[in-house]
């Protein structure tokens, strides 16, 4: 997706490439040089609002567009939370466990959330590229 396109609610596909090769510290051995993920886009002020709120897990990946912070008040899973720039780089990673308030961050223009732990597992770490291709609109 474009920088100067509108974001929509809807479905999509997240595309994840990293910056170097190799695994990170604390990263599985085998990390594949791409990965796609089912993505959940909440654009709208009530799809950003209601977010995972009520669910008791997520396939694949939320969206929240445009946002710097989030939090897990009245959540039942905990989550991993990237920070995105307007680039869809991510410039901050963080486990939350339900009834916390994250910080925002500056360089932030969208959050990505997924079950904890699913992050790891796809390879993604501070530098990483993304990408997003729409499924409907």
């Amino acid at each position: 997706m474009g920088i100067r396109e509108r974001w929509q609610d809807g479905a999509a596909t997240l595309y994840i490439e990293h910056a170097e090769r190799g695994p990170a510290p604390g990263m599985p051995e085998e990390v594949p040089d791409s990965v796609e993920v089912p993505l959940e886009v909440a654009a709208s002020y009530r799809a950003r609002t209601r977010g995972l709120l009520g669910r008791d897990g997520i396939e694949g990946a939320m969206l929240l567009t445009p946002a710097s912070s989030v939090h897990t008040f009245r959540m039942r899973f905990a989550i991993d939370v990237a920070h995105l720039d307007r680039r869809l780089t991510v410039v901050a990673l963080t486990t939350m466990v339900p009834g916390r308030l994250g910080l925002p961050r500056l360089r932030a223009r969208h959050v990505l959330e997924a079950e904890a732990g699913a992050m790891a597992a796809w390879g993604l770490r501070v530098g990483s590229r993304l990408g997003v291709r729409l499924t409907t609109r």
